[in-house]
């Protein structure tokens, strides 16, 4: 083990969307856990749209950030040091590390992985916040029919792939909004998806049209802006929309111009806001329930892993560029010592 923790920085706000500049790095001494602490030596960290608010200290968040603080994040870790009773020397975390090495906890919040159960990394993507995100959003708050159509944006995600393989395994039919062909086809071949759309390519109203011919009866919606408003074309009557993320305005410095809500009123529909942290004590729920379909290779998930944490500022922009496939995650070190 080193002596050194090496760190990445928040330097400053984005303008826009955000760019390697706005992050900083250093290096300091590794911390000592006192008495009821442990330290651990970070392994995963996620990379998660939401940060890029955090980072501008928007309210919806207990995170608060100042220039040259580490920057914060979800992480696997295993502890390497212990004065917890609760937590020995080996032993595999979730815990909130942020951007550096090593960390200090005193066990609040964390929880204990299983290696053997399902690779470590899903703990911060389909067995995590995002997988968490996309199960009880759709099954508690979207609550789809068998039969119902069931439309997720940005569905190749951590969130949306989620959304749209539930739906498919409660026997609903799920149709993606995704970003390129390959995603789309990814979306189809891979998840189980009975259509996908590329939002790029063409009238997005339209194609909804012809991918939900008898409307759309659940709407799971991670971007906001025009794509939100193109499903408002194409509302069934009855229709649930489930509000979880709104990735196009975390970059603007004001929130867009809402869509008309006019075929919201005509279609009798549904609006409900999704925030995770409602939901937690349905963790475990996921973890057997989907944790099963992956034991029996029902539920797929793909990641976007960037290799060593000093490129987590470049692969944090990618992601908000739109430019990963699959969960992004930054591999920080080796699962084993």
């Amino acid at each position: 083990m080193s002596d050194r923790n090496f760190r990445i920085l928040f330097a400053r706000t984005p303008s826009g969307l955000p760019v390697p500049e706005d992050f900083g790095r250093d290096e300091v001494a590794i911390p000592t856990p006192a008495d009821g602490q442990f330290l651990s030596r970070t392994i995963w960290l996620s990379l998660d749209p939401y940060y890029r608010n955090v980072m501008k200290n928007s309210p919806i968040y207990g995170d608060r950030l100042a220039p040259g603080d580490p920057m914060v994040g979800e992480t696997v870790a295993q502890v390497v040091q212990s004065r917890h009773a609760g937590f020995a020397v080996g032993d595999y975390v979730a815990v909130r590390n942020g951007w550096q090495q090593y960390a200090v906890s005193n066990g609040a919040g964390v929880r204990k992985l299983d290696a053997t159960a399902a690779p470590l990394s899903t703990a911060l993507g389909v067995l995590g916040m995002p997988g968490l995100t996309g199960y009880a959003g759709l099954v508690y708050l979207g609550e789809p029919k068998p039969g119902q159509t069931v439309v997720v944006s940005a569905a190749t995600g951590p969130v949306g792939s989620t959304v749209g393989q539930v739906a498919r395994l409660m026997g609903a039919r799920s149709v993606g909004i995704a970003g390129s062909a390959a995603k789309c086809d990814y979306a189809v071949r891979e998840l189980g998806y009975a259509a996908c759309v590329n939002y790029r390519d063409g009238d997005l109203r339209a194609a909804l049209k012809e991918a939900c011919p008898e409307g759309i009866d659940v709407y799971f919606d991670n971007v906001g802006g025009d794509t939100l408003a193109a499903v408002f074309g194409n509302l069934a009557l009855g229709a649930r929309i489930v509000l979880c993320g709104m990735i196009e305005a975390y970059s603007m410095d004001r929130p867009p111009a809402g869509p008309f809500l006019g075929p919201v009123v005509g279609a009798r529909a549904t609006i409900k806001g999704l925030v995770v942290y409602d939901h937690m004590h349905r963790l475990p729920e996921l973890q057997r329930v989907v944790g099963g379909w992956i034991r029996d290779g029902r539920f797929r998930w793909r990641e976007d892993v960037a290799d060593g944490l000093e490129q987590a500022p470049e692969a944090f922009c990618r992601l908000m560029r739109g430019q990963n496939f699959g969960k992004a995650l930054v591999r920080v070190a080796p699962e084993r010592a």
